[in-house]
């Protein structure tokens, strides 16, 4: 009979596609024995270790079957051990080490240390004694890690000096000795090798490369592109890929072009993928029609704009420009749904009862013309009477019906209950020479949700059909919150007495309740953040487990071709399953493949994100380094042994006060609570308390900002030591009440303030077809 242990590695080894007799065949029990099974999985099950989904059981947290790491060390036995390279550590703890084991009739370069490769986890576990093992499929060069700054000329000329883009960097200039320059100018970013150090002064270094001025057009989005190796310039060969591409026809398609679908998007999009129309029934229900661009019509498997689309993934969305995916003579002309212009699309026709459930769909590869290019905010005033030249005509047979759909489908959503958070997101609104303007935070309206459902019922859809038609996929998934994460919130939220059910089958509504006991408190931003940080991330994979969040049991993008590969996939799957096309998922494209696809994309989407984060963390704190000692209220955002994150409330500028600058009284981090507590005081600083902070110092070229508090804490009952403490730092404090930020130059002017081709803000206004 195996241990719990055994059976927790292999359940864990299998993503979600194991159950009760799948177990009793691995380790040959005996009938008896399977009775013993039944009862160890129930322990494992009321313990939440193991999660149960129709008869299938999962490990919350497990690794995906396919996963990207990088190689990181040997064990005692010499056999290299791999990290996986996007593990979310904050949402799913330390990231697990997986032994690698090398095929023996593997082709190619065999694995070392430092390496990234693509490995496929196996059930080798129980044989090794070890939590995780991965088979190499195959070994990818492993980019080395660029040393980037902005080079700063020496007055007296000749050499200079190097200022770090990255905030773990900032105070560690590099000096650049005359003649190492590389003919960078002041202001370049540059990429720089290391010399030989001297005993004393700054490590010098030399310049390799110059990547661009921050002093011309679009630089600080610059910075990011480049320290994450985002590719910003199509090779020649994709471009005339692009340009000879011709204008798909009506022949082999149903023509829907008299059906009046209309795009809904934000003011500046350059990209519409997306067209939407509604219309009432007989049984007091709706068909939805969802039309999305047919992008797999022109970018063929195998083909240059294939590759090319999935190196880069997605598309990546600055405040001041956006690096497409596709050339813009895919993107935003021959796919994009302009008005009245012949365009390919993939239809979806949803059947909606009057409870606003699906009851059936069907999908169509059709040739429409959209009858109106409408933004969010001018599709809401024309239903709610305040119409334009454009949306005149359209608020009775088109808007109106559409919101009677939204109306109805709403119901269904609410019974559905998916995890509903509160988080404002903020947008920069930038000037024409690319600084920021302002920050604002748009209203969140009826026709952005109204979009955002049609989109979430369509990719259902498209997820059901392809999984009925037995067509390998690329799934949207998001896991639900670990065991420790888990924990460790109903720990903190006892301290605001609130309870969280001890069960091993945490559902969104959970979480919703407890949203809702909080609402219009000042808890409520606490709560809100604190139960965000306990989810775990979603990504792609081509093994289905689900999407907590929505609270779906299946789920896949399909409604962003133009700007995520996913969807491309999805796309040809289901023109393969449909049979209306020869240009469909190629026959030898497996589960297997697949899994190393959705791999590579969660990197892609993972790097987009970072990149965007810090672009706006560097153009606010361009933003506020003119007023360094002004005032401002905030939140805190995180607390750590280091010290604490505020968020202001205007801009939302992230900064950070050192946990040796607060009081006089020394301040440990308490978990439980997620709060830096004074000793001798007992004054707590804690996640979702309101804030005043003076502007310390701003390092704009690493989007850094440094506080000082000037409003007290709450306060503990009783103090947390037993007298006085000597104020300083013991020995593994972070905080350096000295320390300084370099780098207050201007970046000077970083973009037009356009938003170039694309969306201006993915995922956001769309969350239901963006990265949920």
């Amino acid at each position: 009979m195996p241990t719990k242990a055994q059976v927790l590695a292999f359940i864990a080894t299998q993503n979600g596609e194991v159950g009760k007799r799948e177990i009793a065949r691995a380790f040959g029990l005996s009938a008896a024995q399977k009775v013993e099974l039944k009862q160890l999985l129930r322990d494992l099950s009321e313990e939440g270790t193991v999660s149960r989904e129709r008869r299938r059981l999962h490990v919350p947290g497990a690794l995906p079957a396919v996963v990207l790491a990088d190689i990181v060390s040997r064990d005692g036995n010499g056999e290299l051990v791999a990290v996986p390279v996007e593990w979310d550590s904050e949402a799913q703890g330390e990231a697990p080490h997986i032994l690698v084991q090398v095929p023996r009739r593997a082709s190619g370069p065999a694995p070392g240390l430092s390496d990234r490769v693509l490995l496929r986890i196996v059930e080798g576990s129980i044989e090794h004694a070890v939590p995780h093992v991965g088979r190499v499929i195959k070994v990818l060069e492993k980019a080395r890690k660029q040393t980037m700054g902005i080079f700063r000329a020496a007055p007296q000329g000749g050499g200079g000096r190097i200022i770090p883009i990255d905030k773990k960097q900032l105070g560690r200039e590099l000096q650049v000795p005359p003649g190492a320059e590389h003919e960078a100018e002041d202001g370049d970013l540059v990429t720089v090798e290391l010399m030989r150090q001297r005993v004393f002064g700054l490590p010098t270094a030399r310049v390799k490369e110059k990547l661009g001025s921050l002093k011309s057009e679009k630089a600080v989005s610059l910075i990011a592109i480049h320290a994450h190796g985002i590719p910003n310039a199509f090779p020649d060969v994709v471009l005339k890929e692009a340009e000879a591409a011709k204008q798909i026809t009506v022949r082999g398609r149903e023509d829907w072009r008299d059906l009046p679908l209309v795009t809904i998007d934000p003011p500046d999009a350059k990209d519409h993928d997306d067209a939407v129309h509604a219309a009432a029934d007989e049984d007091g229900g709706f068909i939805v029609t969802v039309a999305i661009a047919d992008v797999s019509a022109y970018v063929r498997p195998g083909t240059a704009l294939d590759r090319e689309a999935l190196i880069r993934g997605n598309s990546v969305y600055f405040p001041d420009r956006v690096v497409p995916m596709l050339p813009e003579r895919i993107s935003n002309d021959l796919c994009s749904l302009r008005p009245d212009e012949d365009r390919p699309a993939l239809a979806v026709r949803l059947v909606i009862g009057a409870d606003g459930r699906k009851r059936s769909h069907s999908f169509h590869r059709i040739l429409m013309r959209s009858a109106g290019k409408l933004a969010y905010a001018q599709a809401q005033n024309a239903i709610e009477g305040r119409t334009d030249d454009i949306t005149d005509p359209l608020v009775e047979g088109v808007l109106k019906p559409l919101y009677a759909a939204y109306a109805c489908v709403k119901k269904a959503r609410d019974a559905r209950q998916p995890l509903d958070l509160d988080l404002p997101e903020r947008k920069i609104i930038l000037k024409p020479d690319g600084t920021v303007d302002r920050v604002v935070v748009p209203e969140r309206l009826d026709a952005h949700r109204l979009i955002e459902e049609f989109m979430i019922l369509a990719n259902v859809a498209a997820a059901e059909t392809l999984e009925e038609k037995k067509t390998p996929l690329i799934y949207r998934v998001h896991d639900g919150p670990t065991l420790a994460k888990l924990s460790a919130l109903r720990d903190f939220l006892k301290t605001l007495d609130i309870g969280l059910p001890k069960t091993d089958q945490v559902r969104p509504s959970h979480f919703n309740r407890i949203l809702e006991e909080v609402k219009d408190t000042d808890a409520a931003p606490l709560v809100n953040q604190v139960i965000l940080r306990s989810q775990s991330q979603a990504e792609y994979a081509s093994e289905n487990y689900g999407h907590f969040g929505l609270n779906l049991r299946r789920y896949a993008h399909f409604t962003s071709p133009i700007r995520r590969y996913a969807d491309l996939i999805v796309h040809r799957g289901l023109v393969r399953a449909l049979g209306v096309g020869k240009d469909g998922l190629p026959d030898d494209a497996t589960v297997e493949s697949l899994g190393e696809v959705a791999a590579a994309i969660s990197v892609t989407e993972r790097r987009a994100m970072a990149a965007e984060r810090e672009t706006v963390d560097r153009l606010i704190a361009h933003h506020l380094a003119d007023q360094i000692g002004a005032t401002f209220n905030g939140r805190i955002t995180g607390a750590t042994k280091a010290g604490l994150f505020v968020a202001l409330d205007i801009t939302g500028a992230d900064g950070f006060i050192p946990a040796s600058t607060l009081g006089q009284d020394y301040y440990r981090y308490d978990e439980v609570r997620q709060a830096l507590v004074g000793d001798r005081t007992g004054e707590m600083h804690r996640i979702g308390d309101r804030v005043e902070v003076k502007l310390v110092e701003a390092a704009p070229v690493a989007g850094a900002l440094r506080f000082e508090l000037l409003s007290e804490g709450s306060y503990v009952k009783g103090p947390r030591g037993g007298g006085p403490q000597r104020r300083g730092a013991p020995s593994g404090f972070a905080g350096r009440p000295g320390k300084s930020l370099p780098g207050r130059a201007k970046p000077g002017k970083s973009g037009s303030g356009k938003s170039g081709s694309g969306k201006a803000n993915p995922g956001k206004a769309k969350p239901g077809g963006g990265r949920r």
